[in-house]
C-alpha cells in the first residue's frame, strides 16, 4: 500500500474538481486538467466554478496543481477521466470530449515509462472503454493490461451533496481490464470500508446507468401514482409514506412533483434507451419513464391556466436549480415550464438562491428579482424545494406548488402538481 498515489484528473467540472479535492484530502498529489484555459486560471486563483457544500473549504486545505497543459499528467499513478459526455440527437451522448482526452493521455503515455491506470468516470454507453477509449490509447504503441492499466468507476455523486457522497460512498464499483489495474483502483480507495463490486469494463459503465435509470423511474412512478391520486381526491404524500414502510420499497425518491432534472438521470436514461434501440431491442418501460418525466413539468402551466389567464400576467417563480444544494439548471424543469409561460405570453419574475447567472445565461429576457418581489407576481410557481421558501408569506397569493412545501397551503388559492 502506498503512502499516496500521484493522480490527474482531466476534466474540472462536477466530477472532476469534486474528486481531485477528495482525493488531495485523503494525502495524493493530484494534478488537473482541463483544456478551458480561463476555467482552469480561475480555479488556480482560487475561484472555483461550480458550487457544491464542504467543497471549497476542502480546497482551501489542500494543494491542486491546475493545468491546460496535458504534458502534467506524465509520472501519474493514475489517471482518471472525468470529462463530461453532453447529450446528442437522439437520446444518444457525445463522446467528443472523452475521445480527444483519451488521444492527449495516449499522446502523453508514449512520454512515460511507468505503469500507470487510465479509470474512465465519465458516464458512457456500455463498450466505450473497451471499444473507444482503450483502442485510442492503445495508439501510443503500449499495450492495454500490459504497459498500462485501464479501469472504469462510475461515480454516485448527488449534486449539492457531492463531497459527502465521494468521502461517504455506499458501493465501490471497480470495472477493470485485469486484475493488476483493479489492485491499483482498490489501494486508492483502501480508506473506505464499503461493500466492494470488482467486474468487467462494461459491466461497470451499465451499472452506472442502470442505477440511474431505476431511480427515474421511481421518481415517474410516484409522479403518475400522485397524477391519479389528485383526480380521486386522495393525499399522494400519505400514499407515499405508507408504501415507505415496506423496506422492499423505502421511502427515498418517492417525493412525487414536477419530475426530475440535472445533468444525469434525464441524460442516462436516453442513452440507455439509444443503446437499447441500437442493438434491436424496444425499452418501453424506460421509454415511458422520459415522456412521462417530460409531461410532468408542464403540470404548473396546466394548472395555473385554470385559475388566470396567463397572457399579459407577472408569473413568479420560486427556484430555477433543477434541485435544491446547487446552482446547476442543466434539465431543470425550470427551463421548460419558463418556455411555455413565454409563449403564452406572461411576464416572469424568478428567484433562485444559487442558479441565477447561470439561468440567465438560457434566458436573459426574464427578470431576476427577490423572493419577497416574486410574492407580488400574479400568481407564483414553486419549482425548487429550497428550504427557505418555507418561511415566506403565501397568504392572498395563487400558488401552484410542484415540490411539497408545506407552508404554500396557507394561499388563497393553493394547487399541488399532483396532491
Amino acid at each position: 500500500m502506498k503512502e499516496f498515489w500521484r493522480v490527474s484528473i482531466i476534466g474540472s467540472g462536477y466530477v472532476g474538481l469534486v474528486a481531485g479535492a477528495c482525493l488531495a484530502k485523503l494525502g495524493n498529489k493530484v494534478t488537473l486538467v482541463d483544456i478551458d484555459e480561463e476555467k482552469i486560471k480561475t480555479i488556480n486563483n482560487g475561484v472555483y466554478p461550480i458550487y457544491e457544500e464542504g467543497l471549497n473549504e476542502i480546497l482551501s486545505q489542500v494543494e491542486i496543481e491546475a493545468s491546460s497543459d496535458y504534458q502534467r499528467i506524465v509520472g501519474s499513478d493514475m489517471i482518471f477521466l472525468c470529462v463530461g459526455t453532453p447529450p446528442s440527437e437522439g437520446g444518444s451522448v457525445s463522446l467528443e470530449d472523452i475521445t480527444e482526452a483519451a488521444k492527449q493521455v495516449a499522446d502523453t503515455l508514449k512520454r512515460g515509462n511507468d505503469y500507470c491506470v487510465i479509470a474512465v468516470k465519465s458516464t458512457v454507453p456500455p463498450g466505450t472503454t473497451e471499444e473507444i477509449v482503450i483502442p485510442i490509447l492503445e495508439r501510443s504503441r503500449k499495450k492495454a493490461g500490459n504497459d498500462f492499466g485501464v479501469c472504469m468507476a462510475p461515480e454516485f455523486l448527488r449534486e449539492g451533496k457531492a463531497v459527502y457522497d465521494f468521502m461517504n460512498p455506499m458501493r465501490l464499483i471497480i470495472g477493470e481490464l485485469d486484475k493488476r489495474s483493479g489492485d491499483m483502483l482498490l489501494d486508492l480507495y483502501h480508506d473506505f470500508n464499503v461493500p466492494i463490486l470488482r467486474t468487467n469494463l462494461r459491466t461497470a459503465e451499465m451499472i452506472k446507468l442502470a442505477s440511474n435509470a431505476f431511480l427515474a423511474m421511481k421518481l415517474s412512478f410516484i409522479n403518475e401514482i400522485g397524477n391519479i391520486c389528485k383526480q380521486l381526491g386522495i393525499d399522494t404524500h400519505e400514499v407515499a409514506k405508507g408504501m415507505a414502510f415496506d423496506e422492499r420499497i423505502g421511502g427515498k425518491f418517492l417525493n412525487a412533483g414536477i419530475g426530475f432534472g440535472g445533468s444525469c438521470l434525464p441524460k442516462d436514461i436516453r442513452m440507455l434507451i439509444a443503446g437499447a434501440q441500437e442493438t434491436g431491442y424496444a425499452p418501453r418501460l424506460l421509454e415511458e419513464v422520459s415522456k412521462l418525466n417530460e409531461k410532468q413539468a408542464l403540470k404548473p402551466v396546466e394548472l395555473l391556466k385554470k385559475h388566470i389567464s396567463l397572457k399579459g400576467a407577472s408569473i413568479g417563480l420560486l427556484g430555477l436549480a433543477f434541485k435544491p444544494g446547487t446552482d446547476d439548471v442543466r434539465e431543470s424543469r425550470a427551463i421548460m415550464i419558463v418556455r411555455a409561460l413565454l409563449e403564452e405570453g406572461a411576464t416572469i419574475k424568478a428567484y433562485d438562491s444559487l442558479a441565477v447567472e447561470n439561468f440567465k445565461r438560457l434566458f436573459p429576457q426574464i427578470e431576476y428579482v427577490s423572493k419577497e418581489d416574486v410574492l407580488n407576481c400574479d400568481a407564483i410557481l414553486i419549482i425548487t424545494e429550497w428550504e427557505e421558501f418555507n418561511n415566506l408569506d403565501y397568504r392572498g397569493k395563487i400558488i401552484i406548488d410542484g415540490r411539497g412545501v408545506l407552508k404554500a397551503k396557507e394561499a388563497r388559492i393553493y394547487e399541488g402538481v399532483c396532491w
